[in-house]
């Protein structure tokens, strides 16, 4: 099983996002979202430097994914050539190529990270093209149905970065009732439609099963609302949160809550407006001790925060 835990540090200037390459021990304690101010503290992954996403506010403790042998992390890097396209297609051909034939072969959640997410317009927007490529390089298994992921723009370019969470079994996949799924979005949102699910359910009729929100922000069918509005778009943030978790309840019979959440991270465009998000997310019933707010792009411009999580089901009865 894989079940998310805080393990306490006290370091002064830790690096961004962090995990261990240490696969054979049950306790990755190193995943970390802290400050990129100490180059020092930088820990690599599978020979990967930290994951570029500046720790703007929150909890500075590192995350303790404890994993036993059911689960599997990949991290893989590529260098930009110029061609965000092909890069990307490299990059996926790449993880596929260690995950299908593996010990772990479902693709349960991935993390995408890279530089000006939002530069260019139309269908030259460099997500947009991450998509392309995206598209391009995965197989018919990784579409049915596609795994929960994050893509974020970095505030640092140097290249494309996604981390991978395996598993010997297939997760229970999430759709948000009140969204229309990624991989149904209509045309004006680009050639290729993004190829993520809202979240994944690990160990689903367990007994301790754990929700996988994948990026979420304020979004309703398939348009951003609230534009303008940070606070708000915080607020529909959550509620598409919850409308997850009572999905996620409804599809396996587990109660996933607020108050259990073991890790949130908010990603925040525009770190001068961190006080009005951290206003919003300290009082919405996730407890602060748990959240961290980072400073990275949204994959829509007009969007100001998204959101993950790691929610364990509440087995108390």
């Amino acid at each position: 099983m894989a079940v998310p835990g805080i393990a306490k540090r006290h370091d002064t200037a830790p690096a961004a996002l962090i995990i261990s390459a240490m696969h054979s021990d049950p306790i990755l304690p190193d995943i970390r979202f802290a400050a990129d101010t100490a180059a020092e503290h930088r820990f690599a992954f599978a020979g990967e430097d930290a994951v570029p996403c500046r720790y703007l506010a929150g909890n500075a403790d590192p995350e303790a994914w404890r994993v036993g042998p059911d689960f599997r992390f990949i991290a893989l890097r590529a260098g930009e050539t110029g061609d965000l396209v092909a890069d990307t297609r490299r990059l996926y051909t790449g993880l596929l190529a260690q995950v299908r034939g593996s010990s772990h072969p479902y693709l349960i959640r991935i993390w995408n990270y890279f530089a000006d997410i939002n530069r260019g317009d139309e269908d030259a927007e460099r997500y947009r093209q991450f998509c392309v490529g995206r598209a391009q390089a995965v197989d018919a298994e990784f579409n049915d149905p596609p795994p929960a992921a994050t893509a974020i723009g970095s505030p640092r370019d140097d290249g494309l970065r996604v981390i991978a969470l395996c598993s010997n079994r297939p997760a229970v996949a999430l759709e948000n009732p009140r969204q229309t799924p990624a991989w149904q979005y209509p045309r004006q949102y680009g050639r290729v439609s993004p190829g993520f699910s809202r979240g994944a359910v690990l160990n689903a009729g367990s007994a301790a099963p754990v929700l996988l929100a994948s990026g979420t922000a304020s979004i309703v069918g398939h348009a951003s609302v609230h534009i303008g509005d940070t606070a708000e778009q915080c607020r529909e943030s959550l509620r598409n949160l919850q409308a997850l978790l009572d999905e996620g309840e409804r599809r396996c019979g587990a109660r996933f809550r607020f108050a259990d959440c073991r890790a949130l991270r908010v990603y925040v465009r525009d770190p001068a407006e961190i006080d009005t998000v951290r206003a919003v997310f300290e009082t919405g019933g996730i407890p602060p001790r748990h959240i961290v707010y980072l400073h990275g792009d949204v994959c829509r411009r007009e969007l100001a925060v998204e959101l993950e999580g790691v929610f364990p089901a509440d087995c108390s009865g």
